[in-house]
């Protein structure tokens, strides 16, 4: 079998040389240069035609991010950014998966040589996904229709209140990992200020989850936020689970509440979607709705049948339009989900659903 080709991007010679002996090491890839920065990586790529790239963020002559968009744009290739843990770092790398990244590596700020080789299997696994991921021509286009309050300054509009009163009860429930950033941001900013409310659980580290949440904010009708151990679930909310605690949704009397939960890693992690669904299953039944994004893996597929038996109705994206169809297939094949959507039909059959219910315009 063919090994995985990996071009090396980063200014650091000692981060150069690390990733290249971590890579090296691995019996399917093999690092096969590591260029300084994006000038000598461009002519790099147009010689070696590596199968996925590491790249750093700051570097001389050409930014990352720059460089990241010319390449999605001109000749899109598999990517796994190695950014700083820092709160710019993570804004950073929110905007990188944007463009078109498909996962990245948080570097550590102190004890860099040590951090990357505690860091090698995540980097490696991280690699050996982007390997397998569909690529497209990236062109980052926005929102169907950009919300009000986008510009600086300007508050959200206020939900229409009947609309709150009558969606209390319903719930959109979303899991991800690989490539969900940007899935989660295409069906969250399609749905109306006045939906019902959202909890999302997207396979993300610590520190990299409130500038996730805070991004979509910007961008969205509804409230996006990180979710807050004990809060209200209300319409026209989404809550994104913590990058180190487990999601769940709890009861108190009438009211959906939010439960976060640093516990074991379920499925190898926290937050597992696994939980989510587990959680939903048991407090929401056929109140509930189920999407199942993009991602590597089956976390979650098991739990997305216990929604489905406990009376919710399911989509999962479809093979075309996922950057890693590994969670979606598991849970087809296992029977959790009614339908298969493109990432981009999938908030517009939401609300279809939910004028089903009576909540919402048919669209």
């Amino acid at each position: 079998m063919s090994k995985t080709r990996v071009l090396i991007i980063d200014d650091s010679a000692l981060v150069r040389s690390l990733l290249t002996e971590i890579i090296n090491k691995q019996p399917d890839m093999e690092a096969i240069g590591a260029a300084p920065d994006p000038l000598v990586a461009r002519e790099m790529i147009r010689a070696m035609n590596p199968d996925v790239l590491t790249l750093d963020v700051e570097m001389p002559k050409m930014d990352g991010l720059d460089f990241l968009e010319r390449l999605m744009r001109l000749r899109p290739t598999p990517v796994v950014m190695v950014s700083t843990l820092t709160e710019r770092g993570a804004e950073t790398t929110i905007r990188a998966l944007e463009l078109g990244a498909i996962d990245f590596v948080a570097k550590p700020k102190i004890g860099l040589a040590s951090g990357l080789t505690d860091l090698a299997h995540d980097i490696c696994e991280k690699i050996r996904v982007a390997s397998h991921a569909r690529m497209h021509r990236h062109v980052l286009t926005a929102p169907a229709s950009s919300p009000a309050h986008a510009q600086e300054g300007q508050a959200k509009p206020e939900r229409p209140a009947h609309f709150s009163r009558l969606s209390t009860e319903k719930l959109i429930i979303i899991g991800a990992s690989t490539g969900g950033t940007e899935a989660i941001r295409e069906v969250l900013t399609r749905l109306p200020a006045d939906s019902p409310a959202v909890l999302i659980t997207q396979h993300m580290p610590p520190g990299f989850t409130r500038s996730f949440a805070q991004r979509l904010d910007s961008l969205c009708k509804i409230t996006v936020s990180e979710a807050v151990d004990g809060e209200r679930v209300l319409p026209g909310h989404a809550y994104i689970a913590p990058g180190d605690q487990h999601l769940k949704l709890a009861r108190s009397g009438a009211n959906y509440v939010v439960r976060l939960d640093g516990g074991p890693p379920v499925n190898r992690h926290r937050p597992s979607v696994e939980v989510l669904f587990k959680s939903a299953a048991a407090v929401a039944g056929r109140n509930a709705i189920g999407v199942m994004l993009t991602g590597m893996g089956k976390d979650g597929a098991t739990a997305m049948l216990e929604m489905k038996e406990a009376g919710s109705f399911n989509i999962a994206q479809d093979e075309a339009t996922s950057i890693v169809f590994g969670m979606p297939r598991e849970a087809i094949a296992v029977g959790a989900v009614d339908e298969v959507l493109p990432v981009m039909r999938i908030a517009e059959r939401l609300l279809n659903k939910l004028a089903e219910f009576g909540l919402a315009h048919r669209v």
